[in-house]
């Protein structure tokens, strides 16, 4: 599970009744799109065949761009999660931090999902005994790329969900 059971206003859009800002919101799907790209191969390497993730990756970023609505990101996302079911290991976290990341057009706050999947993704694929410190790695990639403008809210949602996003966030 990684969405906390009370929403953040923080990650509902303004129009919606939170502080959201859309721009910030474009912002939030870039980064969480940058994430599960980032871990993709590991998803690619096992399945090269299949599309799905690396096309939830292409909506969410069509979504910011204003290409496609947010349903069919949404939907791009479930189709990535699909891909995931029946792998295991960095395959199947690759696989769901893509989905994650397209979803995130939809609830803002699933941004953390893409980011946590992938460092997952990174964990499984490290060779036995060094899965920790690849996940750290990857964090820190992860936040040496956050925009300026959404920085301090990651960082906070990060400190916030830790405990439910397997603390993969302690880097």
């Amino acid at each position: 599970m990684i969405l906390p059971k009370v929403r953040d206003p923080r990650f509902v859009t303004i129009r919606r009744g939170g502080t959201l800002t859309d721009a910030d919101h474009h912002l939030l799907a870039l980064w969480a799109a940058s994430c599960a790209e980032h871990v993709l191969d590991l998803f690619e390497s096992a399945r090269p065949e299949d599309p799905r993730p690396r096309q939830a990756i292409e909506h969410a970023r069509a979504w910011v761009r204003g290409e496609v609505k947010m349903m069919q990101a949404r939907a791009a996302g479930g189709h990535a999660m699909g891909a995931a079911r029946d792998l295991r290991g960095a395959a199947r976290h690759a696989a769901y931090a893509a989905g994650q990341a397209a979803v995130v057009a939809h609830v803002a706050a699933h941004e953390l999902g893409a980011a946590a999947y992938a460092i997952k993704a990174v964990r499984a694929a490290a060779p036995e005994g060094e899965g920790e410190a690849a996940g750290r790695l990857e964090c820190q990639w992860q936040r040496d790329r956050l925009p300026e403008a959404i920085a301090e809210l990651v960082r906070d949602d990060q400190r916030l969900r830790n405990d439910i996003c397997w603390s993969v966030f302690d880097c």
